[in-house]
């Protein structure tokens, strides 16, 4: 089932947000936060995950009925590409190096950015890369 466009656009809107507290505050518990936002979008679809919910519950009924739809399976795997990004910030920041907890997060964020300001999904190119090659090599 196709989902609506904006909701993954609302999502990194609001992942940018809390990507951008994390870099200036060096909060691991909010990357702890954003981790599991991660999580639970890469396991059961963005619309399940936190912001899927709130913007399935709050938001869209304000703007109205969708009218473009998208696969739901290439921002899924962008899920999993912050969960990784995020993961790895996150040990940087409580394990170190606190260099890596920087670097992994300043990624997720310009990645979050680039969805949220352009419609540019980065890990969804990724999948449909990924996706290309598998189906050229099989």
């Amino acid at each position: 089932m196709d989902i609506d466009v904006r909701g993954p656009r609302f999502g990194a809107a609001v992942t940018t947000a809390v990507l951008a507290v994390v870099l200036v505050t060096g909060s691991a518990w909010l990357l702890a936060w954003q981790t599991l936002a991660f999580a639970l979008g890469a396991a059961g679809g963005v619309s399940r995950s936190p912001y899927g919910w709130v913007f399935r519950t709050v938001v869209r009924p304000r703007i109205g009925p969708p009218t473009e739809f998208e696969a739901p399976q290439p921002p899924r795997f962008a899920q999993a590409v912050g969960l990784v990004f995020a993961g790895l910030g996150l040990a940087g920041y409580t394990l170190g190096p606190h260099w890596l907890g920087l670097a992994a997060t300043g990624a997720a964020l310009a990645a979050a950015f680039l969805n949220a300001v352009f419609g540019y999904c980065l890990g969804c190119e990724m999948y449909l890369l990924v996706r290309r090659m598998t189906v050229r090599a099989g």
